[in-house]
């Protein structure tokens, strides 16, 4: 083929909707086409980096903001390239129509998905970053284009998900609006364990994960009485749902060595088995016996000497305060003494024991006040800086600190360092409000010693709280706890 029959078939013409169009032309046009798909995923990309991402617009918004833009960037440059060669739209509509009702019927699968999918840019129950789970698969999505959905999962292995997908089935987002979300701990323990110590032993599990959430505080329930075990719950809240299974694997691990800590078995199934015919078994088994005894009575010098049994988990005679459970230290406080083992429960729910070094110090003064206190054992003393560290008082088993501060909404007025080596019962700001109304006389206690600590303060320059002349402040005190917790 030479040069002029080239040119030939170049110049041969091809009707396109009302238009003659070269074969030239005709390659032309596809190429203009080629270069707008191009040009528009170009600009949008472009505007997603320098004028959405400034914007602070998160993930999923920006990539959805985008791929509208790039729809819509193709819809109106292909429009003008057909313009621009004169191509009839008038025509080209009719074929689209044609072309649509035979997509519509030969490629239903397919439309749906694109449907689905302009539903998800539009709506966006679902967007580029949620961590979502869909019939069984976890994962964060990657990218929503108008066909499929790039899932990647925790192994980092990427999926793509048809969008109908995310349209015909349950979805579970775990990033919708609010990320946290709360994990149940199935927890088993064996019949005849003490409760209470239970009930610790998840709570201080809970308390050891950094990646748990302190507010909502963790729960314990008690689900039911399983075939050999007694069956309990922990329930964590979480902000990251995507560290779910390495949370729950710490998890796992720390109620593990809480619960061996308290000597507290964790069974395994057992069946019973019954006999009929035992009589027949006992006299098959006397030979055995007869042998067994023989043995028995003959020295064994190589045997050991038996091993002392350890203690029973109620046996905490002679084990340190560190290690005596939770509710016995409690029942040495006033205030709860008389209180039944479910209330002792509910104390512990809400708070938690911490231990201190002699001569550490537990805050400074001027720090902002989140918890309260009470000594369970040890002792503390409360210093002021401000006055070279002059000793104000000091705090023994069975009283608290830290509510002044807590309750009239003011830095702390004080410092405080253990003595001794201190246990303290630590209840957070937000736990504090259940616990008084359960023990009002707890409360009643608590306004009537900062009324007296408030006064002692200001022997020593210390202004705590402003009030009016005619009140006094134990009826300021106590007219703000009742308006903050409620009572």
């Amino acid at each position: 083929m030479n040069m002029r029959s080239i040119e030939r078939l170049f110049e041969t013409t091809v009707p396109l909707a009302g238009s003659d169009l070269t074969l030239a032309q005709l390659l032309w046009l596809v190429m203009c086409l080629v270069l707008v798909v191009l040009g528009a995923r170009l600009i949008a990309e472009l505007v997603k980096r320098l004028i959405f991402k400034p914007m602070r617009l998160n993930r999923g918004r920006r990539e959805a903001a985008a791929s509208l833009l790039t729809y819509g960037l193709v819809a109106l440059g292909g429009v003008s390239v057909l313009k621009a060669f004169e191509v009839d739209l008038a025509s080209l509509a009719l074929l689209a129509g044609t072309v649509g009702i035979g997509i519509g019927i030969g490629l239903q699968t397919l439309a749906s998905h694109f449907v689905s999918g302009l539903i998800l840019l539009f709506e966006q129950p679902i967007k580029v970053g949620d961590f979502i789970e869909v019939d069984g698969l976890m994962g964060t999505v990657e990218k929503v284009s108008a066909r499929s959905t790039i899932v990647r999962t925790l192994d980092r292995v990427s999926v793509i998900v048809p969008n109908s997908r995310f349209i015909d089935n349950n979805v579970v987002n775990w990033s919708y609006e609010d990320p946290r979300s709360r994990l149940h701990m199935p927890v088993g323990v064996a019949y005849g364990s003490d409760m209470m110590i239970v009930t610790e032993a998840l709570l201080a599990a809970a308390r050891r994960e950094s990646r748990v959430l302190r507010q909502p505080s963790p729960k314990v329930w008690f689900t039911d009485f399983g075939d050999s075990s007694l069956n309990f719950e922990l329930l964590v809240w979480i902000d990251n749902p995507i560290e779910t299974a390495p949370i729950r694997s710490a998890l796992n691990y720390a109620i593990e060595a809480e619960l061996r800590k308290r000597r507290v078995e964790i069974p395994f199934p057992q069946t019973d088995l019954h006999l009929k015919d035992i009589e027949q078994l006992q006299t098959m088994l006397r030979p055995t016996e007869a042998l067994q005894s023989s043995h028995a009575s003959q020295p064994n010098r190589s045997s050991a000497p038996a091993k002392k049994s350890p203690e029973t988990p109620s046996d905490y005679s002679s084990l340190s305060l560190e290690s005596t459970n939770l509710r016995e230290l409690l029942r040495r406080i006033s205030y709860f003494s008389q209180c039944h083992d479910w209330e002792l429960r509910q104390l512990i729910e809400y708070g938690y024991r911490q231990s201190f070094r002699a001569d550490e110090v537990l805050f400074k003064e001027g720090t902002p006040g989140s918890s309260f206190y009470i000594v369970l054992s040890g002792k503390v003393e409360v210093y002021l800086e401000k006055l070279d560290g002059k000793v104000v008082a000091t705090r023994g088993v069975g009283e608290f600190f830290g509510e002044m501060s807590l309750l009239l909404d003011a830095p702390r007025s004080a410092s405080i360092r253990a003595v001794e080596e201190t246990l303290l019962f630590v209840v957070e700001r937000s736990n504090l409000q259940p616990i008084l109304q359960r023990h009002p006389e707890l409360a009643d206690h608590i306004c009537r010693e900062l009324s007296s600590r408030s006064e002692s303060l200001r022997d020593f320059g210390v202004q705590v709280a402003t009030y009016g002349a005619d009140e006094s402040l134990f009826t300021v005190i106590r007219r703000r706890i009742v308006k903050l917790f409620e009572l």
